[in-house]
């Protein structure tokens, strides 16, 4: 059977004011997020370092900082708002004395570029688990190559490189993927979401749901 977003009718992907207004809610509250994952992402490497494990700390908090692109994608279901959404978390944890500094804007980018490939596979009509799963595999690739680059991760041993890449897609899948798309899922159950695309989605099942027990 095919699900809702397959049989999808065709829709304007233009941004209307209430789409900037939820991208800008979505950016500053998971830049509190974000920023509070730096300090906590910090105590981890710092107790892992003596081991000659530090580089491992921040990995199974990675999957977080791919969440606003996620919730923004899943919620407003439009081209770029992912990208819009991590950029602003982005600058603003940059703002409030991130310690990694301006290059955490770039992180943003290619991390909410990670996620958005996922949805363009199927071309921005489908935002059930299928692609809200792949977009964990998606981003994970994205961000790791960036981060071999940035951090020449490349010099590491094979096996630590490839337990990087297990944890980070693992944290992805838990945080980026499951978490993301339940927290998205029940407010628009709640009825918070109406105004736009995945709330209308809901209440549409609400109401067949309602018709088959008449």
């Amino acid at each position: 059977m095919l699900s809702r977003e397959d049989t999808m009718e065709k829709k304007s992907f233009s941004w209307k004011l209430k789409d900037v207004l939820l991208i800008a809610i979505a950016g500053v509250l998971f830049s509190f997020l974000y920023l509070g994952t730096v300090y906590v992402g910090s105590a981890i490497s710092a107790a892992l370092t003596p081991k000659g494990l530090g580089v491992l700390g921040w990995e199974p908090l990675y999957g977080i900082y791919f969440m606003a692109s996620t919730f923004a994608i899943l919620i407003i279901q439009k081209p770029g708002v992912g990208i819009v959404a991590e950029v602003i978390a982005s600058v603003l944890e940059v703002l409030m004395g991130n310690s990694f500094g301006p290059s955490v804007i770039l992180n943003g980018i290619i991390q909410g570029l990670g996620v958005e490939v996922a949805f363009a596979i199927f071309r921005y009509k489908r935002f059930d688990w299928t692609p809200t799963i792949i977009s964990a595999f998606t981003v994970t690739a994205a961000s790791y190559i960036y981060d071999c680059i940035a951090y020449q991760y490349y010099l590491n041993p094979v096996w630590m490189i490839l337990v990087q890449i297990l944890i980070r897609l693992v944290s992805a899948i838990i945080f980026t993927s499951v978490i993301t798309k339940l927290l998205c899922n029940g407010l628009a159950k709640a009825g918070v979401l109406n105004a736009y695309p995945i709330g209308q989605q809901a209440g549409s099942k609400k109401d067949y749901e309602v018709k088959d027990e008449e």
